[in-house]
């Protein structure tokens, strides 16, 4: 059988998924993310991509969270055919959104507002505030929950992530939604980002929360203070270079890192553009790769991942390995993917028609 996970692990009783929703002026630098047709159009990536996972379609907004130029479908149809499969129930954190899902997606608010360019001197506001809101429900979730995954959408994190961990100490590329990774101009960006506060590598080794507010994006400040306030119960991060920067973070806070594992998609740790095992392993974070073998499948917008486009996102990878604990074998998996994506390209389609379609 075509097994995702097959180690033997003990199964939670009360697992959750979590997805924290953001954006980030860095992303309306042309170029720099793949998440949408234009720049701006990234604003509604987040939302979009809740309502997916939430419905399986779009709903108030009105554009399709699907990667060009081939209508790749967003990593949320990957994670809700997961969720569905297993029946883990999910929440989601507003961490900073710039445009809010329709009110059938329900939002855990923790105060925290929409990241500036990180090329400002202060990129994100009110971290402390929105830290201690999300480490007070990370709290209150590990009353109820027995294991936490936590997945992310932001459109240009991977760049946030990179600008953090320079600030901490901690050299290497990120990868990306693009099948070609603008390393060249991320690199330009960090670096403005870095000299616009004043900031050089390492700098904030001992002081991350100013790493986040000077370079980092709000999502990043929310999962942190999540995952920190989870206490001992098993977490899994799940997501490439962007929760590879959020563990650092964490570690340097002095929160205990041992229940944590980053999980991504095969697609990410095979970046060749990016760093993420050699990072993961200078960090001493425990880390797994999952392969959807998404070159099976019949849809050619998810043959798209298997040549670079998206990789990874909404905490599919780690909503893959979950599905693999509780027995489901990738064919199944791929099925009910392939079988949501039939249903959003056909809205897909329809949107097209009058323009709508990113």
């Amino acid at each position: 059988m075509d097994t995702i996970a097959p180690e033997k692990v003990r199964l939670p009783e009360k697992p959750l998924f979590v997805c924290v929703l953001g954006n980030t002026e860095t992303a309306y630098i042309e170029g720099l993310s793949a998440a949408g047709k234009t720049a701006k159009l990234t604003d509604y990536t987040p939302a979009g991509d809740a309502e997916v996972l939430e419905t399986g379609t779009i709903i108030d907004i009105p554009i399709l969270p699907m990667t060009p130029p081939y209508d790749t479908p967003t990593p949320a149809l990957i994670t809700r055919a997961a969720l569905s499969l297993t029946g883990i129930p999910h929440i989601f954190v507003n961490a900073g959104l710039k445009v809010l899902p329709a009110k059938q997606v329900p939002l855990f608010d923790i105060g925290g507002l929409p990241g500036d360019d990180i090329r400002k001197p202060i990129a994100v506001h009110n971290v402390e505030n929105a830290f201690k809101n999300a480490f007070a429900l990370g709290e209150k979730l590990a009353k109820d929950h027995d294991f936490i995954v936590i997945g992310e959408s932001i459109p240009a994190g991977t760049t946030t992530a990179n600008a953090v961990l320079q600030s901490l100490g901690y050299d290497g590329n990120v990868s990306s939604s693009s099948s070609s990774n603008p390393l060249n101009l991320k690199k330009q960006v960090v670096e403005e980002a870095l000299k616009s506060s004043g900031i050089t590598c390492g700098s904030l080794r001992n002081d991350p929360l100013k790493a986040l507010a000077y370079v980092g994006d709000p999502m990043m400040v929310a999962v942190a203070g999540l995952a920190a306030g989870l206490g001992d119960i098993p977490i899994i991060l799940a997501g490439g270079t962007q929760m590879v920067s959020i563990f650092a973070v964490i570690k340097h806070l002095g929160y205990p890192t041992g229940n944590m594992k980053i999980v991504t998609t095969s697609y990410v740790i095979r970046d060749t553009s990016a760093n993420f095992v050699d990072l993961a392993r200078e960090l001493g974070a425990s880390y797994e790769g999952v392969d959807p073998g998404f070159g099976k499948s019949r849809s050619k917008g998810l043959q798209q991942y298997e040549v670079g486009f998206v990789k990874e996102g909404v905490g599919a990878g780690g909503a893959i390995y979950m599905t693999g604990m509780f027995g489901y074998s990738m064919e199944e998996l791929r099925l009910k993917i392939e079988l949501l994506c039939d249903e959003l390209c056909k809205l897909g389609d329809l949107n097209r028609v009058v323009g709508e379609t990113i």
